[in-house]
C-alpha cells in the first residue's frame, strides 16, 4: 500500500491531503491539513511575493512535509497556482522550499489547473450522461471547466480569484461604493468575454468547488437553517441563496464579518468577492442551482499521479519492499529471463545458507547476493557478447532507490563476475569498489558463478543443492531432474573463485530427483 501526500500551494491557502493508494487504484484520504498562508497578499498588485509571504510559505511546506513523512508517506507531490505562477520571484519560493524540504513544487498553468480540478471533481459525483460546468474559486484565479464523465470539453482560467479582487479593488479603495463598482466592472469584463463559449457547449449541472465555495456553503446553510452543514459534498443551493449570502456579506462591516455564523474568519475579507463572481456567473448563464463538490485540485493531482504511475503502484502492491521492488523494476525494464534468473537466485541462496559456517555472513550479504543474481543477465539488453560487463554498467547507472552508492557498486560487481574472468586488481570496475567489500565480493561472486553455471541449459535441470563441509572440501550434492552433465561441466569451470575464498576444494555429485507417482 502506497502513502502519498498532495500539496496545493494556493494563493490564499496551502492544503495537503495524505492518501493511501491501493493496488486496485482505489484510495482513502487519511489526513487533511490546511494553512491560510495568503501567499497572494499584495502579490497581484505588486507582481511579486513579499518576503514575509515566502517565509510563511516555506514554514508551512516545512511543517507539512515533516507531518507527511512522520505518517509514512513515500511520495510527495506539490503544485502551485496563480500567486507563484505570476510572481516575478516565484522561483525564489520554489528554490528555498526544495533546499529545505527536498520537495520540488510544480507550477501549473491556468489550463492545467482547470484540468486537474476537473479530474478531482469527477471523482466526487456521478455525471452520468450529463454535461457539467465546474467553477473552482481560488485566491488568484477562477477556473471554469465543462466536461462529461469521459472527457473535458472546454476550460478557461480567469483572473477573478477572491484574494486578487480584494487586493485590487476593495482593500485601500477610496470608498466602499467606489471599490464595489470597480469590482463589478472587472468581473463583468472577464465573464462577458469568456462565458459565451460555455453557453454554446451547454451543460446540465453547475458545480462549485474549492475551500471558498465550501465556506460559502456553510454560511448559506446556517443562514437558512441555523444549523451546521451536515455534509458538504453534493449539497445544493439556489440562486436565491447565493444572492442572500452576498447581501449579508456586503451589508456586514468587515470588522464584524467574522461573527457571521459559519464564516471562517480567515476568509472574512475575500468571501464577498468570491460570492459576487459566483452570483454573476449564475446570473449570466441563467443557472438556478449550485451543486457543491468537496473535491478539487489536490484530488485531481492524486488522480493524475495514479494514472502516470500505474505500473509503479501495481508493483508496490505486488512487492511492498522498496529495495526488492526497485531491483525487479530494473530487471523487468531490461526484459530479463525471469524463470532462469529466479532459479539461479534460489540455487545461490541455498549455497549461501549452507556455507554460513565458512563465510560468516548475514542477512544483508544474503540480500546483496539475491539482488545480484536477479540482475546478473540484464546486460543481454545491450549485447549478449560481454553481457556481464553490460550488466555492471546498467546496475551502476540505474539509480536504484533505497540503495547506497557502495551497495550499488558491490551488486554491480557481483553480477559482473558471474562469468568469464575472476576479479583482478587492474579491472576498472574493481577499482571503484571500497576495499571493505573486496572479501564480500569474492565470496558472493564465487557463489553466483557456480549457481549460474548450475543452470547452464536454462531448463532448471539442477533442482537443489545439499552441501557437506569438511576441513578440506565442500561437496555439492546436486538433485537433478535430467542429465546434468552440462551443468556439472560448467560449474567445475566456475568453481575457482569460491574455492579460493572459502579455502575448500569443491566437489560435485548428482542424484536423480524423485519423480511423483502418476
Amino acid at each position: 500500500m502506497l502513502k502519498v501526500a498532495l500539496i496545493d500551494v494556493g494563493s490564499n491557502s496551502i492544503h495537503m491531503i495524505i492518501a493511501e493508494v491501493q493496488p486496485d487504484f482505489s484510495y482513502k484520504i487519511i489526513d487533511r491539513h490546511k494553512n491560510v498562508a495568503r501567499l497572494g497578499d499584495e502579490t497581484f498588485k505588486a507582481g511579486l511575493l513579499a518576503p514575509e509571504a515566502i517565509e510563511r510559505g516555506t514554514e508551512v511546506m516545512r511543517s507539512f512535509t515533516m507531518l507527511a513523512r512522520n505518517r509514512g508517506v513515500t511520495r510527495i507531490q506539490a503544485v502551485a497556482t496563480s500567486a507563484v505562477r505570476e510572481a516575478t520571484n516565484g522561483g525564489d519560493l520554489i528554490e528555498v522550499v526544495e533546499r529545505e524540504t527536498g520537495v520540488r513544487i510544480r507550477v501549473v498553468t491556468g489550463l492545467e489547473e482547470a484540468r486537474l480540478i476537473y479530474l478531482g471533481v469527477r471523482q466526487s459525483m456521478d455525471f452520468g450522461d450529463r454535461k457539467a460546468l465546474i467553477a473552482d474559486f481560488g485566491g488568484g484565479s477562477v477556473e471554469l471547466v465543462a466536461g462529461t464523465r469521459q472527457e473535458l470539453l472546454c476550460a478557461a482560467s480567469l483572473k477573478l480569484g477572491a484574494l486578487r479582487l480584494n487586493d485590487l479593488y476593495l482593500r485601500g479603495a477610496r470608498s466602499s461604493k467606489d471599490g464595489m463598482e470597480q469590482l463589478e466592472a472587472a468581473i463583468d469584463g472577464q465573464l462577458k468575454a469568456t462565458l459565451p463559449r460555455f453557453k454554446k457547449i451547454g451543460f446540465d449541472e453547475f458545480v462549485g468547488s474549492s475551500g471558498m465555495v465550501g465556506n460559502l456553503a456553510e454560511v448559506m446553510h446556517q443562514r437558512s437553517t441555523g444549523r451546521p452543514l451536515p455534509q458538504l459534498n453534493l449539497a445544493r443551493f439556489s440562486f436565491k441563496d447565493i444572492v442572500g449570502a452576498e447581501k449579508l456579506l456586503a451589508g456586514t462591516p468587515l470588522a464584524r464579518r467574522s461573527e457571521i455564523p459559519g464564516l471562517d474568519p480567515a476568509r472574512a475579507d475575500v468571501l464577498l468577492p468570491a460570492c459576487m463572481v459566483l452570483r454573476k456567473i449564475m446570473e449570466r448563464l441563467s443557472i438556478e442551482e449550485l451543486i457543491v463538490s468537496d473535491k478539487g485540485i489536490r484530488d485531481g493531482v492524486l488522480s493524475d499521479f495514479m494514472e502516470l504511475h500505474r505500473e509503479g503502484i501495481q508493483a508496490e502492491g505486488e512487492i511492498p519492499n522498496l529495495r526488492r521492488r526497485e531491483v525487479i523494476r530494473l530487471a523487468r525494464k531490461c526484459h530479463y529471463e525471469m524463470v532462469h534468473t529466479h532459479h539461479v537466485a534460489k540455487l545461490a541462496l541455498q549455497l549461501f545458507d549452507q556455507t554460513k559456517s565458512l563465510h560468516k555472513m548475514g542477512d544483508q550479504e544474503r540480500e546483496w547476493l539475491e539482488f545480484a543474481a536477479i540482475l546478473h543477465d540484464i546486460g543481454f539488453l545491450i549485447n549478449p557478447r560481454q553481457h556481464h560487463k553490460h550488466s555492471y554498467y546498467l546496475i551502476k547507472n540505474s539509480d536504484l532507490a533505497g540503495f547506497s552508492g557502495d551497495e550499488i557498486e558491490l551488486i554491480g560487481n557481483i553480477a559482473r563476475y558471474h562469468r568469464k574472468a575472476t576479479p583482478e586488481e587492474e579491472h576498472r570496475t574493481l577499482k571503484k569498489l571500497d576495499s571493505d567489500y573486496r572479501q564480500t565480493l569474492l565470496v558472493l561472486g564465487g557463489i553466483l558463478r557456480i549457481a549460474n553455471a548450475l543452470d547452464r541449459s536454462h531448463f532448471g535441470v539442477v533442482r537443489s543443492i545439499d552441501c557437506a563441509i569438511t576441513s578440506k572440501t565442500l561437496e555439492l550434492a546436486l538433485t537433478s531432474s535430467d542429465d546434468a552433465a552440462l551443468e556439472i561441466w560448467a560449474a567445475r569451470k566456475r568453481s575457482d573463485l569460491l574455492e579460493e575464498s572459502l579455502h575448500r576444494t569443491i566437489m560435485l555429485t548428482t542424484r536423480a530427483a524423485q519423480m511423483p507417482d502418476l
